[in-house]
């Protein structure tokens, strides 16, 4: 194995800014897909059958498709249709179809605000019946009572669950690199293979990245599953 050109400074360049952009996709799309799974989670668990048929049939489509399959009906289908590329110039949104890294986090955020709503969701049906009861007996309002008990309690204990869900996005960026023109961890690994001919040290050093990035965000959930889980921990004697 050939290592010494994946140290070098352009490679390592390379691989920086593919960090960058892969950190980038995770930060951006999560933070889009979270509150895109607030609001479809209360879709979901709301009195509006047609609101809950219309988000479940939404969810159901982004779980049961691949992923890269999203990503190329939003870049190759979306994007090259001649009515928004008539306005790629002058009308938003359809001005930030042009642009590979507005294609990718979109499919990005779509498809973790899919997962995640079912994981809310889920959750808030779940919600004790007891911590329902004593919030109405105080006189809680319905808005009150899912603002200040449900959501709270159900997204601690979604939270074992959706540290999964960011892994699995983290590992998902990877597909970005289908898209032309953007240059995440995994493209930046492809370049080095095309132009020296090293795919294990290539992408081994891509693996490596993903590695960390991966064994780096458990331990944040770790803290955060110590700290808003604790009252749930099994007492010490």
């Amino acid at each position: 194995m050939d290592w010494e050109v994946i140290f070098r400074p352009e490679s390592l360049a390379m691989y920086g800014e593919g960090v960058l952009t892969t950190l980038w996709l995770l930060a951006s799309s999560v933070t889009i897909g979270a509150v895109l799974a607030l609001l479809f989670a209360l879709a979901l668990t709301g009195p509006w059958k047609w609101l809950q048929r219309i988000v479940g049939a939404y969810t159901f489509v982004i779980r049961g498709t691949p992923l890269l399959i999203q990503i190329y009906m939003i870049y190759y289908g979306l994007g090259q249709l001649e009515w928004i590329q008539a306005r790629w110039d002058d009308t938003w949104p359809w001005t930030h179809f042009k642009e590979p890294a507005f294609c990718a986090l979109l499919a990005f955020s779509l498809n973790t605000a899919g997962y995640t709503a079912e994981m809310l969701a889920g959750a808030i049906r779940e919600t004790n019946a007891g911590e329902i009861e004593a919030a109405q007996a105080f006189g809680m309002s319905r808005v009150g009572l899912m603002w200040r008990i449900v959501l709270p309690s159900a997204m601690r204990r979604t939270l074992p669950a959706y540290s999964n869900e960011v892994v699995m996005m983290l590992q998902s960026t990877s597909l970005a690199s289908a898209v032309p023109g953007l240059l995440d961890i995994t493209a930046a690994a492809s370049r080095i293979y095309s132009d020296f001919y090293l795919p294990f040290e290539a992408y081994l050093a891509a693996a490596a990245l993903y590695l960390i990035g991966t064994f780096a965000l458990i331990g944040l959930f770790k803290l955060a599953e110590r700290h808003f889980l604790a009252h749930l921990a099994p007492r010490r004697n």
